[in-house]
């Protein structure tokens, strides 16, 4: 199959905000950066002072903050897009679990700045900000993060679950799958782009058919025309995913965090984590089973992600509390309602990513690439020829989702010293390591200027509002709808109408039919009942 195969996913590219009053960077979009005043040196900035309330006595005043300077929210899609290279030469189980074990271990450690300096790690903890930064304020730093690991592992453990049971079930069900269908389910993917939170409806479908177009370019499979190459036969078998992600995730995430080198942060300190209460477990068990629900269901859906699963079990355990009005001053069911819903969609939208090829994060999409680069095709074919393979890697995400909690309760007062780093040494290693892992991929200097390249327009990109997991979505669906559709017309003697006459075939169309003009079908119903 090469490596050009099957796949898709959306992303949790963090949504930006432009200009604020705080001095905010691209990505500050909570506004979590204090004001700062200026010295007597140009782009330099004097320290604050900044004092805690010593409610708890495992919260010190953190004083006088060092120059360090904090980061954006990079997450666990740009960890994996720079570990992605290193994998290549690591037995294929070995290196998704490596693969596997970032996504669902980042998605809880976003939570720990989230938590103690308002700046989550990952976009998926941006609703724990909400009332982890304030619980941390009021001294129980300690409890929020034991909240916020408690949930996480209990909704990463769930998911894994349904992963273990659901994803052979989807599987027989892919039996019935033929190119009519694959088409079809690949045009729903593609059409879920525009409920992505970040971005917005039409300029995530802008990305995505950029993508679209992006995976034409090379020599078409059947007649051999050349497409978009101007002559250059270095690509001739199309673009190669791994370098193109490597720049749109992680180069351009160093060129929008250029932006936030002169900042400080606020943060609060604390002695050791601390398990939840009895008292609090009684306040928030519901809310975790409640969002391990959500969780799992939104990672199932294609190109969605955690990052959309927080923000519904956030809402959703507002909506369900006793306590509304604790919600943003420090309350815990909110903390439970986000962290078990990010991480329950991890194990979701591994199902859609290892059955159908067709991840539900953006994360997922670079673990389908190594999929695909170690000669796992994902589908019908992996549960029934490699179907051991399948359950090492369901088994590593298990662990990893036990190992987390471990470290998060012992190190995340050691983890959190992470986001001091100051920029200036923390980037040009992560450049570097980007330059590297683009060119080892198969030793060609082209790749290292496709990262480079595919780096400015994602920059591009993110400073005018657009997501880039879009076009990583289009860019490996691309290929997917154009080989299927000419199977299927293959298949009916040209007849695309054809198409239509298979159930499954005309479900996903009407899904994505309902999904692109859904809302404004009811918008439109709704002013002629007024």
């Amino acid at each position: 199959m090469g490596e050009r195969a099957y796949g898709g996913g959306g992303a949790n590219a963090p949504r930006r905000r432009r200009g604020g009053g705080s001095g905010c960077g691209p990505l500050c979009w909570l506004g979590c950066y204090p004001a700062r005043r200026r010295d007597s040196k140009p782009r330099e900035y004097a320290l604050i002072d900044r004092q805690v309330s010593l409610r708890n006595p495992g919260l010190q005043s953190t004083g006088k903050l060092p120059r360090q300077y904090g980061h954006g929210p990079s997450g666990a899609t740009t960890g994996a897009a720079l570990l992605l290279p290193f994998t290549l030469t690591m037995d294929p189980v070995h290196a998704i679990a490596v693969l596997a074990t970032i996504y669902v271990s980042a998605t809880f450690a976003g939570s720990i700045t989230a938590i103690l300096i308002n700046t989550p790690g990952t976009s998926a903890a941006a609703a724990t900000t909400f009332d982890g930064y304030p619980l941390a304020q009021k001294g129980e730093a300690g409890r929020a993060l034991g909240i916020a690991v408690i949930s996480s592992t209990v909704g990463g453990i769930f998911s894994v679950l349904i992963l273990c049971f659901a994803a052979p079930l989807l599987a027989r069900v892919a039996y019935e799958f033929r190119s009519p269908e694959y088409f079809a389910l690949t045009v729903f993917g593609l059409s879920m782009l525009a409920s992505i939170s970040a971005g917005g409806a039409v300029k995530n479908l802008i990305g995505g058919i950029f993508g679209v177009w992006l995976s034409t370019i090379g020599a078409e499979r059947v007649t051999g025309i050349e497409r978009f190459m101007f002559g250059n036969y270095e690509l001739y078998e199309g673009l190669h995913f791994v370098p193109i992600f490597i720049g749109l995730f992680a180069i351009s995430e160093l060129l929008v965090q250029s932006k936030t080198v002169d900042k400080i942060i606020k943060t609060v300190s604390m002695k050791a984590v601390k398990l939840p209460t009895l008292e609090d477990y009684k306040k928030i068990w519901k809310t975790i089973l409640r969002s391990c629900g959500i969780g799992t269901f939104i990672g199932v859906l294609p190109a969605e992600g955690a990052t959309v699963a927080s923000m519904i079990g956030y809402s959703e355990a507002r909506r369900w509390s006793k306590n509304k009005k604790e919600f943003g001053k420090g309350s815990i069911e909110g903390i439970a309602g986000a962290e078990a819903a990010n991480n329950a969609a991890t194990g979701g939208a591994m199902v859609p990513t290892m059955v159908l090829g067709i991840p539900g994060s953006g994360t997922t999409a670079i673990i389908l690439v190594g999929l695909m680069v170690h000669g796992l095709r994902p589908g019908v074919y992996l549960f029934t020829e490699q179907v051991e393979k399948v359950y090492q890697i369901f088994g590593s995400m298990f662990v990893a989702n036990v190992m987390f909690m471990l470290m998060g309760l012992y190190a995340a007062k050691l983890f959190a010293r992470v986001s001091l780093v100051p920029t200036q040494i923390l980037w040009p290693i992560v450049f570097a390591l980007s330059v590297i892992g683009a060119y080892a991929f198969q030793g060609q200097l082209l790749d290292v200027w496709l990262a480079l390249i595919f780096g400015v327009i994602g920059f591009f990109a993110r400073r005018h509002g657009f997501s880039v997991a879009p076009i990583a979505v289009g860019l490996i669906l691309g290929e997917m709808v154009e080989t299927n559709l000419q199977h299927s017309l293959k298949m009916f003697d040209g007849a695309w109408w054809m198409i239509l006459t298979q159930p499954l075939a005309l479900m996903f169309l009407v899904f994505a039919f309902l999904g692109l003009c859904g809302p404004m079908i009811f918008s439109w119903i709704t002013k002629q009942k007024d």
